[in-house]
C-alpha cells in the first residue's frame, strides 16, 4: 500500500466507486476496514482532508464528517499540528489470556470471530474515545508538582488517604454509602475485589456463593478461580429469586442489583427487602456490584444496598466503565468485620494500588472533573442506546428487549426460537456483526437471546448494526 499522505492512490479508492448518496459512510467504511485488517497500522498519518477531498472530487465537508466518525469510534485522532492519525485498535490474539473478569468483562471470543467483525458489539466495552485526556493530564502535572516523598513510597495497602477521603465523599453523594474513609480499601477493580473477598471467605470455610444466573460469566470463572463454587440462582423480571437462597447452602450472595447483567434488570423493593432479611437470619454476606450505576437514563438510580445494611454489604464498584478499564481504579467497602482480613491480602497481593492514578483521581474527584465527565458521557450513551434500540423495533420487532433505560448493553430475547442462541450469534457474524449469545452467560438453560454493547459505537453505525442483525437472521430463517 501506498504509504498515506495524499493523491488518488489512498487506499485505492476510487471515485467512480463512490455512491451517489452516503458518501461520509462510504469513506469511513473504507478507512475503518483498512484500520481493522491492518493496512493502516497505529500511528499511520491520513490525507489532509482538503487534498482527499480535491483527489476523489467530494466536499471537504465529506472528508471532515468521515474523519470525525473515525475519530468517535476510539480509531484515530486529530491534533493541531500533526493532522489526524490512525490510532489502531486492540486485536486478541490466538491464546491469549481472557480478560480479566467481572460484571459483563469482555469474554475472549474464538480469535476468527474478531477478526471476521466489523461492527464489534461486545458488551462491557466503554467508549474508549470520550477519555478525558485534557482533564486527566491537567491534574496528573498538578499532582506531580505537589506530590510528596512520601506519596511515591509504599503506602497504606488501603490507598491513598486522599483518594479514600474524596471517594467517601463521592459514594454518600451519589450511591447513599454511611462509610467513612477508613472503612474503603482501594483495589484495582472489581475483579481484585472479588479475589480477595473469595480468598477471605476461603480462609474462614466458605466454600461456595450464590450467583445471578443468567450472570456475569467472568465474575463466576474469577470466584471458581479462587476457591469458591458457584451455585446458580435465578434472575427473573424482578431481579434475584431471592426466595430460592434459604433453599441453599451458600452463606454468600455475589449479585448486580442496581442494574443487573445482562437482564438489565433492577432488583425490586421487595426482593430487596427479602435480600436483607436472608443475610441477617443465615449469618450471610451480601456482595453488591455496582455495575452500571452511574449510567440510569429515565431517572436517578436505586440506592446502594450497602447504604441500608452496612455490616452485610461488601460493595465493589470502579472506573472502568466512567473512565476507562485500563486505569485500573476501583473501591471495596466490605463490612466491619472482614475489613483487617482483607487489608492483610490486599498488602499480601500487591502492596497496594499505584500511587499516581489515585492522587489524579482524588483530584478530578474534588474538582468535579469527574462529575462533569459522567454527565457528558451520560448523555451520549443514552442518545446511542436510543439508537440501538430504534434499530431494533424496526427491522427486529420479533425480538423482545428487556431492562430498564440504564447501563451500556441490551438484552434481546427470542422466546419463540427452536434452537441454541450461539446458531443466532453465528449467522449475525456473516454480517460482520460481533453480538454475545446469552447463553455464555448461564449455568443453566433458558430462553435464547443475544447481548449488545453499544457503548463504543456511533448512533448511526448501531442504526447499521441493527439493520444488519435483521437481515442475518431473516435471511436465515432463523425467526
Amino acid at each position: 500500500m501506498t504509504v498515506p499522505g495524499g493523491g488518488a492512490d489512498f487506499l485505492q479508492l476510487s471515485p467512480a466507486a463512490a455512491p451517489v448518496r452516503g458518501l461520509t459512510a462510504w469513506l469511513a467504511d473504507a478507512i475503518r476496514a483498512a484500520i481493522m485488517d491492518g493496512r493502516l497500522r497505529a500511528g499511520a498519518p491520513l490525507p489532509a482532508s482538503r487534498l482527499l477531498a480535491g483527489d476523489l472530487g467530494v466536499s471537504r465537508g465529506v472528508i471532515v464528517e468521515a474523519y470525525q466518525r473515525l475519530a468517535d469510534e476510539g480509531l484515530v485522532s486529530a491534533r493541531p499540528g500533526t493532522g489526524t492519525r490512525v490510532l489502531g485498535v486492540a486485536r486478541a490474539e490466538p491464546g491469549a489470556a481472557r480478560a480479566e473478569p467481572g460484571a459483563a468483562r469482555p469474554l475472549l471470543v474464538p480469535a476468527h470471530w474478531r477478526e471476521r467483525a466489523e461492527i464489534d458489539l461486545s458488551p462491557g466495552v466503554p467508549d474508549l474515545s470520550g477519555f478525558p485526556r485534557a482533564a486527566w493530564l491537567r491534574a496528573e502535572r498538578l499532582v506531580l508538582e505537589r506530590a510528596s516523598v512520601a506519596d511515591l513510597g509504599y503506602g497504606d495497602p488501603r490507598g491513598s488517604q486522599s483518594l479514600r477521603t474524596e471517594l467517601a465523599g463521592w459514594l454518600a453523594r451519589t450511591r447513599g454509602l454511611r462509610a467513612g474513609p477508613g472503612d474503603i480499601i482501594v483495589v484495582t477493580g472489581v475483579a481484585q475485589a472479588l479475589a480477595l473477598l473469595a480468598r477471605v471467605l476461603r480462609a474462614r470455610g466458605m466454600n461456595e456463593i450464590a450467583v445471578e444466573d443468567p450472570g456475569s460469566r467472568g465474575a463466576r470463572d474469577d470466584l471458581a478461580y479462587w476457591g469458591l463454587r458457584p451455585e446458580p440462582v435465578p434472575v427473573d423480571e424482578h431481579g434475584l429469586r431471592v426466595g430460592e437462597l434459604a433453599r441453599g447452602t451458600a452463606r454468600a450472595v455475589l449479585l448486580t442489583p442496581a442494574h443487573q447483567f445482562p437482564s438489565g434488570v433492577v432488583l425490586a423493593p421487595q426482593r430487596r427487602r427479602d435480600l436483607l432479611d436472608w443475610a441477617t437470619a443465615a449469618d450471610a454476606l451480601i456482595v453488591e456490584d455496582d455495575y452500571d450505576a452511574e449510567y440510569r437514563y429515565d431517572r436517578a438510580p436505586v440506592p446502594a444496598l450497602h447504604a441500608s445494611a452496612p455490616g452485610l454489604v461488601a460493595y465493589a464498584g470502579s472506573t472502568s466503565k466512567t473512565l476507562a478499564p485500563g486505569m485500573r481504579l476501583g473501591w471495596l467497602v466490605p463490612p466491619g468485620w472482614l475489613h483487617a482480613d482483607l487489608v492483610e491480602a490486599k498488602y499480601a497481593s500487591d502492596l497496594g494500588s499505584p500511587a499516581l492514578p489515585q492522587l489524579v483521581l482524588a483530584h478530578l474527584i474534588a474538582g468535579g472533573d469527574l462529575e462533569q465527565h459522567i454527565r457528558l458521557v451520560r448523555k451520549r450513551q443514552r442518545s446511542r442506546r436510543d439508537a440501538l434500540l430504534r434499530g431494533l423495533r424496526s427491522y427486529l420487532p420479533e425480538g423482545r428487549v428487556q431492562g430498564v433505560a440504564a447501563g451500556l448493553h441490551l438484552l434481546v430475547t427470542f422466546p419463540g426460537l427452536a434452537g441454541p442462541d450461539t446458531a443466532i450469534a453465528e449467522a449475525i457474524l456473516r454480517e460482520r456483526v460481533l453480538v454475545q449469545p446469552l447463553s455464555w452467560h448461564r449455568l443453566r438453560p433458558g430462553v435464547p437471546g443475544i447481548v449488545l454493547g453499544y457503548a463504543a459505537h456511533t448512533p448511526d453505525r448501531l442504526h447499521e448494526a441493527a439493520q444488519r442483525i435483521a437481515r442475518a437472521l431473516h435471511r436465515r430463517a432463523l425467526l
